[in-house]
């Protein structure tokens, strides 16, 4: 593989290391988003008439708060959407730049009833076969899922040789952990998918809290182009207050607070 760093000499014979200039794609996204009877929970939020928010509306604000900035970012990104029930289909199939066509395609969405299981194979196909078009036009692909469901492992017959020419992300808004449910299980499996079929890094955000900035700022973070990505590992941004390091000591202390990349449920 050819090395992506090239050394510079400077003044004084001293060697930098500098990024080798790279094309970024402009990217097609695919939201698909749960419509299980789980995305009807309430959050901890009331909305303008005084009731609370469900997941469902707050995820369909937050996309079209999504959608807006990365068009202000680059008017050429394009967008289509599909829902998961038992499997995936097709909500808007066409690929489209135009925000408001998008979000017209979210209005009427709504829940369905418990579907009982989540099938990923139809969406990742579907990916597959939307990236081939995607990459014949110096574009790249990539799925944001938003995953509601707090006992339901979502599964997938996708073949561990197949070429990854996708990225997947993943939001997963979940109940707490309780004798009727197992987010961890469910969320060690989203992990096990992102890994499975991301061609660039996937990002993998979850939140059994019920608060409405639990959706808005993973899909913020979300904006993050594949193709420039840190690890998520890596990722300690936006930093909570109280994990700051104080100005005196930053230079020589460290902090291995990393309050994305989840590994373990909140109990």
């Amino acid at each position: 593989m050819e090395e992506d760093r090239v050394a510079v000499t400077g003044g004084g014979g001293a060697c930098r290391y500098a990024l080798k200039p790279a094309r970024i794609n402009s990217e097609d996204i695919l939201i698909c988003i749960d419509v299980d009877a789980e995305s009807t929970v309430e959050m901890k939020t009331t909305g303008t008439n005084g009731r609370p928010l469900i997941r469902m509306e707050c995820v369909k604000q937050a996309i079209i708060l999504f959608v807006h900035n990365k068009l202000s970012m680059n008017p050429d990104h394009r967008f289509a959407f599909a829902t998961l029930s038992k499997s995936a289909a097709w909500l808007k199939k066409d690929f489209t730049s135009d925000a408001d066509s998008a979000v017209a395609s979210l209005r009427g969405l709504s829940a369905t009833k418990s579907s009982g299981r989540a099938d990923l194979t139809l969406l990742f196909r579907a990916a597959a076969q939307e990236a081939k078009i995607s990459r014949a036009q110096n574009r790249i692909l990539r799925v944001i899922l938003i995953y509601c469901r707090s006992s339901v492992r979502p599964t997938h017959e996708w073949p561990p040789l197949n070429q990854k020419v996708f990225t997947l992300d993943v939001m997963y808004l979940h109940d707490k952990p309780g004798p009727d449910n197992c987010p961890q299980d469910v969320y060690d499996s989203l992990v096990d998918a992102v890994e499975h079929v991301s061609e660039y890094e996937g990002y993998i955000f979850e939140s059994g809290v019920g608060l409405v900035r639990s959706v808005f700022k993973p899909m913020s973070m979300l904006l993050s182009h594949p193709q420039q990505r840190c690890t998520q590992d890596d990722l300690d941004i936006p930093r909570s207050l109280s994990k700051k390091v104080p100005v005196t000591a930053s230079a020589n202390a460290e902090d291995s607070h990393n309050g994305n990349n989840v590994q373990t449920i909140s109990q």
